[in-house]
């Protein structure tokens, strides 16, 4: 699949066939996020995995609009040192995200981003240890409809949002 491809038609899926992922396309997906670039190469991340059942559905109470992931195949929660201490912190999750999102649509496999609202519950529900903070998780399955193709004008136009050189 071409990467422009990929990127117009990439779907946010939030409801999931209950059919597991395969190992190797998990680690695929996983691999993916690892291999995403980041301020001077400082891989400020961890990645847990998530593939109980109960633990999918406790992580779906800790965000207000991630009961998506109960539902999921897997889910992969990033988790990084403190985003205060440096603002790229986040920056560079976001593109491990997009990464492993951008890879699973290519495996065939639907994602969502959810945030997580009570990090600290989160932490300890998975285990993750002290310093370590939990903003985001991504629900990973196979869609359980099939998808639309993308609407006309469900984006704004490119001449609303650039501008070159100056405002």
């Amino acid at each position: 699949m071409n990467v422009l491809d990929a990127i117009r038609h990439k779907r946010a899926i939030r409801k999931f066939q209950d059919r597991p992922l395969p190992d190797d396309v998990l680690s695929a997906i996983v691999n993916a996020g690892r291999r995403s670039q980041s301020s001077k190469n400082s891989q400020p991340w961890h990645f847990v995995v998530v593939r109980e059942r109960e633990t999918l559905r406790a992580l779906s109470t800790l965000g207000t609009f991630a009961g998506h992931l109960a539902g999921a195949a897997a889910a992969i929660v990033i988790t990084t040192p403190d985003p205060a201490s440096r603002w790229s912190v986040m920056f560079d999750a976001g593109q491990s995200a997009s990464y492993m999102q951008l890879a699973a649509w290519e495996l065939g496999v639907g994602s969502c981003l959810a945030t997580i609202y009570e990090p600290e519950q989160a932490q300890e529900l998975l285990g993750v240890p002290a310093g370590w903070h939990i903003r985001a998780a991504i629900s990973f399955g196979y869609a359980a409809e099939a998808q639309s193709p993308p609407k006309r004008g469900g984006r704004r136009q490119l001449a609303d949002v650039v501008h070159y050189e100056r405002w």
